[in-house]
């Protein structure tokens, strides 16, 4: 089996999974035990700097940055924060997805994300999508999701409403042209 670490799941137009509907989750870890991704294309109504006061972070609320949306990163541990960001020197507690993208879940870099020591791009994810051992499979085989290879570019510099069709144009495909019909070569 193929690891999808560092690759995109979208969420194909028949979802029927309400949270997953429409989505862009980035795949994490991926393994015979299961896999593990954030959703990072639905903001919720809560700002960076909103979530860092709730865990008492100083930070700075004129900054761009606190300003920012929280995403619901997925239906598992909700209450459990996750930063993905780009390479930043020093931010050793955060571990490599890619040669593009870490994740960490340290309260040192949430406290940097306000101030001029913050990466330059980066999202905060409230809970996390999970898929037991075989499951993932299985729903790729009932045509529940495409995968492409993850895209930083579509994570920190594409606005969220726009990067599910982002995603799902790199693969060279019209979303209007989309089928929810399953089909075998």
């Amino acid at each position: 089996m193929k690891s999808l670490a560092n690759h995109f799941l979208i969420a194909m137009p028949a979802m029927d999974d309400p949270f997953f509907n429409h989505t862009v989750t980035y795949i994490c870890e991926h393994s015979e035990d299961g896999a593990m991704g954030l959703v990072v294309n639905h903001p919720i109504n809560v700002t960076v700097g909103e979530l860092l006061d709730q865990i008492d972070i100083n930070n700075d609320k004129q900054s761009i940055a606190a300003k920012a949306s929280v995403f619901a990163g997925g239906p598992v541990h909700t209450d459990r924060g996750f930063v993905l960001h780009t390479p930043k020197h020093g931010y050793a507690s955060s571990q490599e997805l890619s040669s593009d993208i870490m994740m960490t879940t340290s309260k040192d870099v949430l406290a940097s994300l306000t101030s001029n020591h913050c990466p330059d791009g980066f999202i905060i994810t409230l809970g996390y999508a999970g898929w037991v051992s075989g499951q993932l499979e299985k729903e790729l085989k009932e045509n529940s999701w495409l995968v492409v290879e993850a895209d930083p570019e579509i994570i920190f510099n594409t606005p969220p409403e726009k990067r599910w069709e982002k995603a799902v144009q790199m693969l060279g495909i019209d979303v209007a042209q989309l089928s929810n019909e399953i089909g075998h070569a």
